[in-house]
């Protein structure tokens, strides 16, 4: 077992170097030049001021050279200074931002699998009810309908019309922090994004429990007196919660996905939010840390993924 894991680890890595360099090469590839950024349209610098600033950015060197002058920083814990930013290193940014964006993807992430199991187990034990068919309604139209509509809508419709939750920010500007603010601006951006996953959860969910609630072992619980709340909870759900604990680990790299077009909606102060000003500035080092950061993340779920799978079924020999 944990030779396994440590190949996974290995491989990991792997992906994860390769993933940096596939982000390097694409930025380089991308039209405009990141030392536009330091430029001011009122006092613009002479063509040698330019090339001493690329000279102090690295810039000037050839593009392997540039990658692995990073990967070495990198590995060091050195990931730079931010060129947006003048002075204000890439690092302890992007610790500063991981807190709010991983609040809100857990968050999303926590009440997608409660929503969606429980909509799923009812969904088959009520198979083919008015129950089962409106979850499986709604669960189509919120799969079918585009993330950032669906975003824009809550928006629209909670924060706007109805009033029910702040419009944006993670806490209300000038007020002392509490709890309940900051729930307040949680709720609305954190229940969107666990709309769509708990619709995919539910129909993994729903069809694993059905091809369980078939299975002999279960008619024999029955005909033994077990009760059917017990059969169902004891018995069928941890055997088939398993397809969804794996769907759980592939969707994380997603969910990620996701929390960023939240965050830019939401204008929540996460790393989304980051990277979606860096892109636009074209500021190289925060988005390779950002990277980096975020493919390490994804990869240790998918190997805490593992994990859940044989404890939850002890017969599964992971090799």
């Amino acid at each position: 077992m944990l030779g396994f894991y440590l190949k996974r680890l290995a491989a990991g890595l792997m992906m994860l170097i390769a993933l940096s360099i596939m982000v390097f090469v694409l930025l380089r590839l991308a039209p405009g030049d990141p030392v536009d950024a330091y430029l001011n349209p009122l006092a613009p610098l002479s063509q040698a001021e330019m090339d001493a600033l690329r000279q102090r950015l690295g810039l000037d060197r050839s593009w392997p050279v540039q990658y692995l002058v990073w990967l070495s920083a990198a590995l060091a814990g050195d990931l730079g200074y931010s060129i947006d930013r003048a002075g204000v290193r890439v690092l302890p940014l992007l610790v500063e931002r991981t807190g709010p964006t991983l609040l809100l993807m857990l968050t999303g992430l926590a009440m997608a699998i409660m929503l969606g199991i429980a909509a799923g187990v009812l969904g088959a034990v009520k198979r083919n009810s008015a129950l089962d068919i409106g979850l499986g309604l709604v669960a189509f139209v919120t799969i079918s309908t585009p993330a950032f509509l669906n975003a824009l809508l809550g928006l629209y419709v909670f924060a706007v019309v109805l009033r029910w939750a702040p419009s944006g920010g993670m806490l209300t500007p000038g007020a002392p922090f509490s709890l309940s603010d900051l729930l307040a601006h949680l709720i609305l951006p954190a229940s969107l994004l666990a709309g769509v996953y708990s619709a995919l959860f539910m129909r993994y969910m729903r069809s694993s429990m059905i091809e369980v609630l078939n299975q002999d072992y279960l008619r024999t619980a029955r005909a033994k007196g077990v009760g059917e709340f017990a059969v169902i909870v004891r018995h069928a759900l941890r055997n088939a919660v398993l397809p969804v604990i794996t769907l759980i680990g592939s969707t994380i790299g997603i969910a990620i996905g996701g929390a960023i077009f939240i965050e830019s909606v939401f204008d929540w102060p996460g790393m989304g939010l980051l990277m979606v000003k860096a892109v636009e500035t074209r500021d190289y080092p925060v988005i390779m840390g950002a990277t980096l950061l975020i493919g390490a993340g994804v990869i240790l779920v998918n190997l805490l993924t593992d994990l859940a799978y044989a404890v939850v079924d002890p017969r599964i020999q992971v090799r």
